[in-house]
């Protein structure tokens, strides 16, 4: 493939990540971020998509912010976290160049910050390379923990469901932050029978892979 079709897809992936997750408000975050905190917030993202950690410390990386006046709320660096993780993220998966990628942000960020972006994808980007085509750079996502249990409906909308067993099933996920959230699926037995279904047969055709 074209290296100046690679540069443009790239470029389109990270205009649509850019509508998605607002990262224009996120660059005008970034340029109050002094350079050796934002350093140290990329390096962590890096170490996270290399499964190095298991996320980036928002809440220690937060508390150096307040210490030297950065004034911004945790959800606004968690917004900055995902966006950066992305970046690098979707920079690997082009395998861009340094200077394909700081000419993208070059008309964005302040030079300082750029600089900080040029020394990690000088020094990390040919691993996350690697990483990426052998399919083990961390997704946007990952799942790190899975409970179920069986209750009984004891208050339904509907007379007829009362009384009738039904599953919960609790998937806790880690984004780029570190930030775990959980996702709860109440399902009917006859629901729960083809969920469990569906995954009998993901895996026997991961068998056949």
């Amino acid at each position: 493939m074209a290296a100046r079709s690679v540069a443009g897809m790239f470029e389109r992936e990270l205009e649509a990540l850019g509508k998605k997750q607002g990262f224009e408000k996120t660059g005008d975050l970034i340029k109050i971020v002094p350079p050796d905190l934002f350093a140290e917030l990329c390096q962590q993202s890096v170490q996270h998509l290399q499964r190095q950690r298991s996320g980036v410390d928002c809440h220690a990386i937060f508390q150096s912010f307040q210490a030297v006046g950065v004034h911004i709320s945790e959800d606004e660096l968690r917004k900055i976290i995902r966006g950066m993780t992305a970046l690098f993220s979707t920079a690997a998966k082009y395998n861009v160049t340094c200077e394909e990628l700081l000419s993208m942000l070059i008309s964005k960020l302040p030079k300082q910050i750029l600089q900080v972006i040029r020394h990690v994808w000088n020094e990390e980007g040919k691993h996350l390379c690697e990483l990426q085509k052998s399919r083990d750079l961390l997704p946007s996502g990952e799942l790190v923990d899975f409970h179920w249990k069986i209750g009984m409906a004891v208050s339904s909308d509907s007379c007829r469901s009362l009384n009738h067993p039904y599953v919960t099933v609790e998937l806790k996920v880690a984004d780029y932050s570190g930030q775990i959230t959980s996702k709860i699926l109440e399902l009917t037995i006859p629901e729960f029978k083809n969920f469990h279904k569906q995954f009998k047969e993901m895996s026997a055709v991961l068998e056949t892979v």
